[in-house]
């Protein structure tokens, strides 16, 4: 089974056999989200251990495609078994290739089943549902490994991102309020996420946010972007006088620098923007 997603996840090629794995006519050519919610709702494809398909497929968006290669298995609702490769290139483009491997199936399937959805849960944060911040700052580590920079010679990027006066959404509204909110910042930002890209829950109200190949320029034109979403919302339909802010650090990769290093100078960026009055960027300056 074949089969090729461009950068926005959308089918652009897939063989007979993927097809009709997936129960794909011949002239569709589907988001991969729709594709599985599609087969979710039928029960067929691929078995999802979730009840709330949104869920899941919010924290598996924010894992998809983050790492060039990966191979696993996955079972079928027809009681097969696949075993799984996603290969991902520079410009987010995806090749999957699925064989059958049933006739290797073993006896403990439900076993297996449960330590997918363990090893998923262990890596996605519980409150909003997208990667949590071990699977953040693997992927930091992976984009520092490569020094930084990709085959096109841009340097990679770190942003932290921290809501604005979080505190006093706490103290007007109640700790459910603040929660809902970090919810409604997850789903908007993941939504601007780039597949190349790495966006996750560091903790509290602070994420972080992996750019590779994307140069300092490049990343403030990105975030500055996702601030102005942020900051025309109006989340809470029973006060819709109410509006948030983000504030955000970046720093470049220096070839060689600890992933201790690049955080700091990010956080430190961070700092300096909500010194400067918040709901804005700002760049880690690099010591000659």
């Amino acid at each position: 089974m074949f089969a090729v997603f461009d950068e926005n996840d959308v089918l652009v090629y897939a063989n007979r056999l993927y097809r009709e794995a997936f129960f794909l006519t011949e002239e569709e050519y589907p988001y991969w989200g729709d594709m599985m919610r599609r087969n979710f709702e039928a029960r067929r494809g691929t078995v999802i251990g979730e009840t709330d398909f949104d869920l899941w497929l919010k924290g598996t968006l924010s894992r998809r495609g983050k790492v060039p290669f990966r191979a696993f298995e996955t079972d079928v609702h027809d009681g097969g078994w696949l075993w799984m490769t996603e290969t991902v290139d520079e410009d987010g483009w995806m090749v999957c290739i699925a064989s059958d491997i049933t006739k290797l199936l073993v006896k403990d399937s439900m076993l297996r089943r449960e330590r997918d959805i363990a090893l998923r849960r262990s890596l996605t944060d519980d409150l909003t549902g997208i990667a949590n911040r071990r699977f953040v700052m693997e992927r930091l580590n992976d984009m520092i490994a490569r020094d930084g920079v990709a085959a096109n010679g841009r340097p990679g990027c770190f942003a932290i991102l921290d809501l604005d006066n979080f505190k006093q959404v706490n103290d007007r509204f109640g700790h459910f309020s603040g929660d809902r909110l970090l919810i409604d910042f997850a789903r908007e930002i993941s939504l601007q996420v780039r597949r190349t890209d790495c966006f996750g829950r560091l903790g509290g109200e602070e994420f972080g946010l992996v750019l590779p190949a994307t140069t300092g320029a490049e990343a403030i034109v990105i975030i500055n972007r996702m601030l102005a979403q942020i900051s025309s919302l109006r989340p809470f339909p029973d006060h819709p006088e109410f509006f948030y802010s983000c504030s955000a650090g970046v720093a470049s990769v220096i070839p060689g620098e600890a992933q201790s290093e690049l955080y700091a100078r990010a956080d430190e960026a961070l700092y300096r923007a909500k010194s400067e009055g918040k709901n804005r960027v700002c760049v880690a300056e690099i010591a000659a």
